[in-house]
């Protein structure tokens, strides 16, 4: 492990800011060799080639109406049901099962696992339409939000059926790992409503009675879990015994609290040109976020102010009361602490993902994610 380790730190050395430039050295998925700032993005497009096929086969067994908002969310239709050649989203998650798969048993598990990863992406989706309508965002992927466009009920709706495809996918999938998937995920859907409800319980209490415990819980079951187990089911179609699934999940939990923290430092500080959303929105819609709660127990005299503020409701376009409050964070060590953070968790990834694959050549795919994920800024 002690060697496995060496060479992640120098792949993975901390988290900067988002848009800082990193250290990019390290292995990718095809094998041997220095980072460029590519593998990721390759291994991500890849996976889209190889998942939106058994995606849209899905969708297209939806009834009319459900088939209509689906391929809006997902970005293949406009609103008025004409084609667009929108963006699906990132493909994190099912690049996470197909890295897994091919790091334990190579290119013929990656193939197998298709079927598993594009139900993660499916149940992914399903948490945005619903998270879209109870968080009132009006945008996502630079465009209105499918609520915004069909209501409240229809992305509801279009979200529950979603989940339906993804546990389909594996019900039908003929693989002897099916089974063990399709009960790891449901258990992981479980986790995420859970999560939803803690975090909406969150919302409607003051800000001084949040704590930073409760809010990294919350965050590891809305995030973390569906990372784990998108890790633990390329896991599973490897044939992996059960310690190498556990520490599986384990890289993709902690993988997936770094990356919520990096999210939620985008939510305050991110370009809207990037990111999709307005300035601040998540500053604008009070959400206890990491770096939010991280400045407001901290006992500062920014932490006071931030409180204050936290306090009121937004006044719309008072872009000046967003800027008042994201420096209130800032100096209160909100930002500071999520980026510490982030690489705290990362490092705790990584001895998981030791545990389960000692190579780092062969790990060379989900580390390549673990950065990517770490080191974005939309």
């Amino acid at each position: 492990m002690a060697e496995f380790m060496t060479e992640t730190e120098q792949r993975l050395p901390g988290v900067p800011h988002p848009g800082t430039p990193g250290d990019r050295s390290g292995t990718g998925d095809a094998g041997p060799g220095p980072l460029d700032g590519q593998e990721a993005p390759a291994l991500l497009e890849r996976t889209r080639g190889l998942v939106d096929p058994a995606m849209r086969a899905a969708v297209e067994s939806l009834p009319g109406s459900m088939r209509r908002i689906a391929r809006y969310h997902f970005g293949w239709e406009h609103a008025d049901g004409t084609p667009a050649a929108g963006n699906a989203g990132k493909a994190i998650r099912p690049a996470l099962v197909l890295a897994a798969a091919t790091a334990l048993g190579g290119t013929e598990a990656r193939t197998a696992a298709v079927r598993a990863a594009a139900a993660v992406e499916l149940v992914h989706n399903f948490t945005l339409l619903h998270d879209d309508v109870m968080d009132r965002d009006p945008t996502r992927r630079h465009r209105p939000t499918a609520w915004t466009v069909f209501g409240d009920t229809d992305a509801i709706l279009a979200g529950d059926a979603l989940q339906a495809l993804a546990l389909r996918l594996l019900a039908e999938d003929p693989h002897p790992a099916a089974a063990p998937a399709a009960a790891r995920l449901a258990d992981c859907v479980v986790q995420l409503c859970a999560g939803q409800h803690t975090d909406t319980d969150l919302e409607q209490r003051a800000p001084d009675e949040v704590t930073l415990d409760e809010v990294l819980a919350m965050a590891e079951a809305k995030t973390g879990a569906l990372l784990g187990c998108a890790c633990a089911l390329g896991a599973l179609y490897a044939g992996a015994g059960p310690e190498e699934v556990a520490a599986l999940d384990g890289f993709g939990r902690q993988a997936g609290l770094a990356f919520q923290l990096i999210d939620d430092v985008i939510g305050i500080w991110g370009d809207p040109l990037r990111t999709g959303k307005p300035a601040g929105a998540d500053l604008a819609a009070r959400k206890k976020s990491l770096p939010v709660v991280a400045a407001l127990v901290s006992g500062t005299p920014a932490a006071a102010e931030l409180a204050a503020l936290y306090g009121k409701p937004h006044i719309a376009g008072d872009s000046e009361g967003i800027a008042r409050t994201a420096l209130a964070v800032e100096q209160a060590g909100g930002r500071d602490w999520a980026q510490a953070e982030a690489a705290d968790r990362m490092a705790r990834a990584m001895q998981e993902l030791a545990r389960a694959i000692p190579d780092p050549e062969a790990a060379g795919g989900l580390l390549a994610l673990a950065e990517f994920v770490t080191r974005r800024s939309s």
